[in-house]
């Protein structure tokens, strides 16, 4: 489906666009119109110390942003972009400040979504963080960003994501690769690709995040959310249950069955489900235990959203 030119049009003129990706959607603005930005921060709420991730169409963009990139970053690139991975790199010096809190780095990503591309392609490299008020589950369809931003907010409707958690930050700026927030690529296919072993950060350093997702509390409901217990009686209808292994279905309790892809793709839908129908908690059993490569992203953002 092609891009109405207005959306186009938007951008170019300094202001702010929702529009899908594969993992969520995003708030797209010109990445190097400062007023823009600013537009981005106050429409979410986003305090200025969180990092955005410009987003490219084309790999020949990153150097653009980055300044020497490094073998390590060529590889990546190759192996899974466009995709739900983005390489936080040494910037350039024309890179904007609003952009990377401050900070001598900058994180990129090439989506891999048709309608994110073509968007890109015509309008020029984007930041875009999620297209929700900060701190809220994140949107993975329009109907989403309208309940947090309006029912007149320009949004490309590009149907539900088809991944539903933010993208995997991986950080090649140092001596060491360094996972900063997890995601759907997993750790193990990082070091496969890169034959090194790769640390994990999530939290941020005495110098702030260096990545979304490493400082605030985010991905929350109004509902409470915590782990299923022994004791939970699966008749309480003031809860909303995320099974894993159960055969019940009711109104408020959704069985994946084992499904952690099905669960990701799901689960800020089911959060914003539990404050649209007035579900006081959400209770998810547990998973950990299970061999996938999504259950390092899940349990951070169940955690973030416990928090």
């Amino acid at each position: 489906m092609p891009i109405n030119p207005k959306y186009i049009q938007l951008i170019k003129s300094g202001e702010i666009v929702a529009f899908p990706t594969e993992t969520v959607y995003g708030l797209g603005a010109d990445a190097w119109n400062p007023s823009a930005i600013q537009k981005v921060f106050e429409v979410k709420g986003r305090p200025s110390d969180n990092p955005l991730i410009v987003h490219i169409s084309s790999i020949e963009q990153v150097e653009d942003f980055a300044f020497d990139i490094p073998e390590t970053a060529k590889k990546l690139m190759n192996a899974f972009w466009p995709g739900p991975l983005s390489l936080i790199l040494i910037k350039k010096p024309e890179v904007l400040d609003a952009v990377t809190a401050g900070l001598d780095t900058v994180a990129i990503r090439m989506p891999n979504h048709s309608m994110a591309l073509e968007f890109i392609s015509r309008t020029g490299p984007l930041v875009a963080p999620s297209a929700n008020k900060s701190g809220r589950p994140s949107p993975t369809n329009a109907v989403h960003v309208r309940e947090d931003f309006g029912i007149d907010f320009p949004v490309i409707d590009g149907d539900s994501t088809k991944i539903g958690l933010e993208s995997t930050v991986v950080d090649l700026s140092g001596t060491e690769v360094t996972i900063l927030r997890p995601g759907s690529i997993s750790k193990k296919q990082l070091e496969e690709v890169l034959e090194m072993e790769i640390l994990e950060s999530f939290f941020q350093t005495s110098i702030g995040p260096k990545s979304p997702g490493q400082k605030y509390s985010h991905y929350k409901p109004k509902a409470k959310v915590r782990w299923l217990k022994k004791s939970d009686s699966l008749n309480d209808t003031s809860v909303l249950f995320l099974l894993m292994n159960s055969e019940i279905e009711t109104n408020n309790i959704v069985n994946y069955q084992g499904d952690l892809k099905r669960l990701a793709k799901e689960l800020y839908d089911r959060f914003r489900q539990a404050d649209i129908e007035d579900f006081d908690l959400v209770v998810i059993e547990s998973f950990e235990d299970m061999d996938h490569p999504i259950v390092s992203a899940l349990l951070n953002r169940i955690s973030k959203a416990i928090h």
